[in-house]
């Protein structure tokens, strides 16, 4: 076994990655040199690290690293933050350098790139359902709404939640203001129940930033059913994001930064960077989302 990792017990590091400033960001674990470790023992070590997400990182055949992923209760296809933190860590310890790289995951291939001290993730092109098409799942928009408190006249007006997918679902909500975001009241278990019948990762809902120079929006994004009540930066949520503000808003900038965390309680800034490639036709086809990481402490996970 790797020198990291002696008998039975795991080296993990916390890296908080989308870090604002150097401050903030969201805390994933990372476990280098994971090969060897079953999927049961990821899932243990996930859930004695504590955080939203941890990358497990291992050799590939057909990419330069394969990444596998647990939140605190599952495995989940593809996390953000947890790339960010992985590939951050990875730069600053020398094991990769400027430029591109790749990850392998459950869900397929993906690229990377490592410029000016950030890490950058590729999603795909953005699919869309709208509310007219959650009954077959036995949603409807008002379940929506009313699991994190919210009612019609609270959304920008011209726009509705709307289903996106980019890699992993979310529903993307969008209110009028700062004031509204930070009062939303999350039902954790209606949120749960309403991402289990329409397979979402969770909600990410915005505002919209208009004083900001920097950020075209600020959000909030709430995943109970993969044991997230509330998280502070979510890459694979500001991509579905950047597209519905493009495609859906038109919006056509394609280069958006977003914050995230600000009004978690203790707050923990983020700042996510998008950039999205169009087609002739102005859609977006695919997109790269990252930030910068801050690797934070090392620990040791005893496995059972």
């Amino acid at each position: 076994m790797n020198i990291q990792h002696k008998l039975n017990e795991i080296t993990a590091h916390v890296v908080n990655g989308f870090v604002a400033g150097g401050e903030g960001g969201n805390p994933a674990g990372v476990v280098i040199d994971a090969d060897g470790l079953s999927e049961d023992q990821m899932m243990e070590v996930a859930t004695k690290i504590g955080l939203s997400e941890t990358a497990f990182v291992s050799s590939s055949d057909q990419a330069d690293f394969k990444l596998d992923f647990f939140t605190a209760n599952r495995r989940i296809a593809h996390c953000g933050h947890a790339t960010i933190a992985a590939f951050s860590y990875l730069a600053q310890t020398g094991r990769v350098p400027q430029g591109e790289t790749s990850k392998m995951t459950v869900d397929g291939l993906r690229k990377i790139i490592i410029k000016d001290q950030q890490a950058f993730m590729e999603q795909l092109a953005p699919t869309y359902q709208s509310s007219d098409a959650w009954g077959a799942s036995g949603v409807v928009l008002q379940d929506v709404l009313s699991s994190i408190g919210l009612h019609t006249n609270d959304l920008i007006v011209g726009c509705e939640p709307m289903l996106v997918n980019t890699g992993n679902s979310f529903i993307v909500i969008p209110v009028k203001s700062d004031t509204i975001l930070a009062g939303v009241a999350p039902d954790q278990d209606a949120i749960n129940q309403i991402s289990d019948k329409l397979d979402l990762i969770g909600y990410y809902l915005f505002a919209m930033s208009p004083d900001s120079a920097e950020t075209v929006a600020t959000t909030r994004m709430f995943a109970p059913r993969y044991a997230i009540p509330e998280e502070s930066a979510t890459g694979m949520a500001a991509g579905p994001l950047a597209c519905y503000l493009h495609d859906i808003m038109h919006i056509k900038e394609t280069h958006l930064k977003v914050a995230q965390g600000h009004f978690m309680k203790p707050a923990s800034p983020s700042l996510i960077t998008v950039d999205l490639e169009t087609a002739a036709d102005g859609k977006v086809t695919s997109l790269m989302a990252g930030g910068y990481g801050r690797s934070m402490r090392e620990m040791k996970i005893l496995l059972t």
